[in-house]
């Protein structure tokens, strides 16, 4: 089915949350939404202002009484004519009114993110505000929240929808000195003048490609490994910061075979820490297994936290040394002694200390993602293309030895690979991976 033929349909969901709840709200959106509402509530009513109404189906049996609002196009989410019902959030209550909206000719149920495609083609938002909603539904910290919600806001598409234009300001220029060089309104040392403002512009372009990468911290975490012998109390410090029981505590050696993570939020922050298996030698396959997990796990942490039982210490070391490390004594409680080998020194059984682990944590976290308060690339997708730009701007600069016309046209290709980003050019092979991220109902 193309685009133009799904159009035709109207769409409905429950867009609100899981049932039971005290209210769900049901959107529609399309052609036949005048229709479905006069014949629900029994009349028309004034756009963007609630009403109370009596919800019925066709033969007239009530279903329930809420609040019903019309949106008419081209002023909706969608663009097109849109409506919500907002009624009692009972599983039966709710089933029964998609049930009557599924019997109306034309109208059928929305697929995950078909709401916002609409949006998307009708022109009421480009790609990165698409993208910004659904990492705005996803976000589970503070920090998540605001990066997600500054992408909404529209700063990604005025940021590239600004470059684009200097890159086709820079092509002009040099479309006008091959096609009118001997004419006197053309400006002088045109070249000079693009080769600098292309350089800057690619300068600007690779800073922001750095600037991701704080921002794909954010998104999906940092992540710290507790790592050493056995029994360094490494689960329970894991049990500590996850405030609950996750791992299992033995004084027998080998317990933690396999990884164990828990999620913490640390400032805004999400913070992934992984208990492992313990760093000795031994006999059994599946202890193995379980310290080559550990180690490889250790390798990709941006953060090892390297555990040493002060009271009999069984020093152990990692195989990659790029990683940061924190070397951590344990059990203050039994040694009591100082020493200048461990950067912290803690009980998890007295809690002392601990809280000095978790501010140095949080500053950790802190310091690697930065604040972020300036415009920042999201997504993978968007890196990608932000270093196609970068690799035809700088082929456009660095080739003098080409002839203006295929250095132009690196200029166009920049240009384009800006525009996908957006999804101003060329993008329908990825909608529906990026729509298909949403939930039903959005």
């Amino acid at each position: 089915m193309n685009e133009r033929q799904t159009f035709q349909d109207t769409i409905f969901a429950l867009s609100s949350g899981r049932l039971p709840s005290g209210v769900a709200v049901v959107r529609i959106s399309g052609p036949q939404v005048r229709f479905v509402l006069e014949t629900i509530i029994g009349s028309m009513i004034i756009p963007r202002t609630a009403a109370y109404k009596t919800f019925r189906s066709r033969n007239g049996d009530a279903i329930d009484r809420g609040l019903a609002l019309f949106f008419p196009a081209p002023n909706s989410f969608t663009g097109e004519d849109c409506a919500e019902f907002h009624l009692h959030g009972g599983v039966a209550v709710v089933e029964r009114l998609l049930e009557e909206l599924h019997a109306f000719p034309g109208c059928r149920i929305a697929e995950a993110g078909e709401f916002t495609r609409r949006a998307f083609t009708n022109g009421k938002m480009d790609l990165t505000i698409a993208e910004g909603l659904a990492d705005l539904i996803a976000a589970e910290t503070e920090g998540q929240r605001r990066l997600a919600m500054q992408v909404a806001s529209g700063s990604q598409r005025a940021l590239y929808t600004q470059w684009r234009q200097r890159l086709v300001r820079a092509r002009a220029l040099i479309e006008a000195e091959l096609d009118f060089a001997d004419e006197g309104d053309v400006p002088g040392s045109v070249a000079t003048q693009v080769w600098t403002e292309l350089n800057n512009l690619k300068n600007e372009i690779s800073q922001h490609i750095e600037s991701g990468k704080r921002a794909a911290m954010l998104r999906d975490g940092l992540h710290v490994v507790i790592a050493g012998a056995p029994n360094a109390g490494k689960s329970s410090l894991l049990n500590f910061l996850a405030g609950r029981e996750v791992a299992i505590i033995s004084e027998e050696a080998g317990t933690t075979r396999d990884l164990l993570e828990v999620k913490l939020n640390l400032g805004g922050i999400p913070l992934y820490v992984t208990d492992t298996a313990g760093l000795r030698e031994t006999e059994s396959k599946v202890e193995k297994i379980g310290i080559e997990r550990a180690l490889e796990r250790a390798s990709e942490a941006d953060l090892v936290l390297l555990l040493e039982d002060m009271h009999d210490p069984l020093p152990v070391s990692l195989e990659d040394e790029s990683v940061e490390v924190w070397r951590v004594g344990t059990k203050w409680d039994l040694a009591r002694k100082g020493g200048g080998e461990w950067q912290f020194q803690i009980s998890t059984k007295t809690g002392e200390n601990l809280d000095q682990l978790l501010d140095a944590l949080q500053g950790f976290a802190e310091q690697r993602i930065g604040s972020i308060n300036d415009v920042v690339p999201t997504r993978q997708r968007h890196i990608h293309l932000l270093k196609s730009t970068v690799t035809e701007i700088e082929t456009a600069i660095v080739r003098d030895d080409l002839p203006l016309e295929l250095r132009a046209e690196n200029m166009r290709l920049a240009s384009q690979s800006l525009g996908r980003i957006t999804g101003d050019v060329d993008v329908e092979e990825i909608l529906d991976v990026i729509f298909s991220q949403f939930c039903i109902g959005k």
